[in-house]
């Protein structure tokens, strides 16, 4: 006889192993490091290779602004090279933890490096920005006129690679909560 769905005999649906829910955290801690990857290497290519130039008056008067002009900018190109970098060699450990869940040695080292990538990512997307709110705005106290008004490619190009950055924070941030609850649920196997 079977079962009615309103009596005590009925079957309940089993939960999934814990073996595949871990795994899917595994999954989506690639995926976000893949997405930190991509946001990382475009914005510090994007800012890596800005650069204009305008002419005044005749050829031999040019002006140029490039990222090199601004130490801000240069910091914001090696910080978002070397997170890029670091991303793309974790990936292995990544995969590692996605064959096997259980080892929790492999995510304490990472979630330690990602908290310091956060750190070197912010710090250079932040300098950036305060430069860019300078170049856009300027600062009439300290005579320091806005240079977006000429050099408007340039301007966007930055803010574009700086809100790339600032989305790798985000990714990255989001990385770090990840791990934190990985590892807070289960027991370590060293």
């Amino acid at each position: 006889m079977k079962a009615e769905s309103g009596s005590a005999d009925a079957k309940l649906p089993l939960p999934p192993p814990v073996g595949r829910k871990r795994r899917g955290l595994a999954i989506l801690d690639f995926l976000l490091r893949l997405l930190a990857i991509g946001a990382t290497l475009s914005a510090a290519i994007a800012m890596g290779t800005n650069n204009e130039t305008l002419q005044f008056f005749t050829q031999f008067f040019q002006f140029n602004a490039r990222f090199y002009n601004l130490s801000a900018f240069i910091y914001f190109v090696i910080a978002n090279a070397t997170v890029g970098l670091y991303l793309l060699l974790s990936l292995p450990f990544s995969i590692f933890d996605i064959v096997r869940p259980r080892a929790a040695a492999f995510r304490v080292l990472l979630i330690f490096f990602d908290t310091v990538m956060v750190a070197v990512c912010t710090s250079g997307a932040a300098a950036a920005t305060a430069i860019m709110y300078v170049a856009r705005k300027g600062n009439t106290r300290t005579n320091w006129f806005s240079i977006c008004q000429q050099f408007n490619s340039f301007c966007d190009h930055a803010t574009g690679a700086i809100g790339a950055s600032f989305a790798a924070v985000v990714f990255l941030i989001l990385l770090v909560l990840l791990s934190a609850s990985t590892l807070h649920r289960r027991r370590p196997e060293f």
